[in-house]
């Protein structure tokens, strides 16, 4: 019997969509956005920094996200992220895709949405 999805694997393959969908509104540093993933989602999902700032990293490095150093009195340095031109081009298609594929599970599982 096939052992279940494990929670890293969904998260892996969804973090990219959570990230850019969270940056579409206004830039935000990485601290924040892992609050925000957490808030949404009732704290079903969590980043730990570990596994946050390195999927910004390569967001950035496909020219996705882009970051600036933010330095402001009495507070630590930030990096805030501001989505790219290109990655609103590639959030649209992953929001489709996503639509999609969870279209497909409840399809096939019976699953209603609430």
């Amino acid at each position: 019997m096939a052992s279940p999805v494990p929670d890293r694997e969904l998260k892996k393959g969804s973090a990219e969509l959570m990230i850019l969908a969270l940056l579409e509104d206004r830039p935000r540093h990485g601290y924040e956005i892992a609050q925000l993933i957490e808030l949404r989602s009732r704290g079903a999902i969590r980043f730990n920094v570990a596994s946050l700032y390195p999927l910004l990293y390569r967001l950035e490095k496909r020219n996705w996200i882009r970051g600036r150093w933010v330095e402001r009195p009495g507070q630590r340095r930030r990096r805030y992220y501001r989505l790219t031109a290109s990655g609103k081009n590639v959030l649209s298609k992953q929001r489709a895709g996503w639509r999609e594929f969870v279209e497909a599970i409840n399809l096939i599982t019976g699953i209603q949405h609430a």
